[in-house]
């Protein structure tokens, strides 16, 4: 009768061999809820200029196929072009550049409510000099109970 001590009653019975293989179903479910997150807030990232727009009763125009060009005017004088930050000297020739590129929409003037009136009509003025006086159309915040 011989008791074996401390060998645990044979050889590898306690260990387990190496497994080499990477378990993916983890990585493929925090990649799967990371796509639902960007999906959901993705739309909602869209970035807008803060401008402060002036109220009127004056009626929506028809909508287009074509999306509008954007002319913004922040109240401290800056000029954009969609988007993008231009300089006022360049406003002509960007705009003619698009023109030329066979855009024939409408061209929405979005002048903030605090910006001077004198730079608001120097940037129509420009537009319209340029020949696109036909397609601009001024952006106001929709004010349906008439109060001003």
């Amino acid at each position: 009768m011989g008791l074996k001590l401390g060998s645990g009653g044979g050889g590898r019975r306690g260990r387990r061999a190496l497994n080499a293989e990477i378990n993916v179903t983890p990585f493929v479910d925090v990649m799967l809820v990371l796509l639902i997150v960007f999906m959901i807030t993705a739309p909602l990232l869209t970035p807008g200029l803060d401008v402060s727009l002036p109220k009127a009763d004056a009626d929506a125009l028809p909508a287009q196929d074509e999306p509008p060009l954007e002319i913004t005017l922040q109240a401290d004088g800056a000029v954009y072009i969609q988007n993008t930050l231009i300089e006022r000297g360049e406003l002509i020739p960007k705009l003619q550049a698009i023109a030329g590129e066979g855009f024939e929409g409408r061209i929405f003037f979005r002048g903030d409510g605090a910006a001077t009136y004198a730079d608001v009509i120097a940037v129509m003025d420009e537009v319209r000099g340029a020949g696109f006086g036909s397609n601009l159309a001024l952006v106001v915040d929709p004010n349906p109970q008439g109060a001003r």
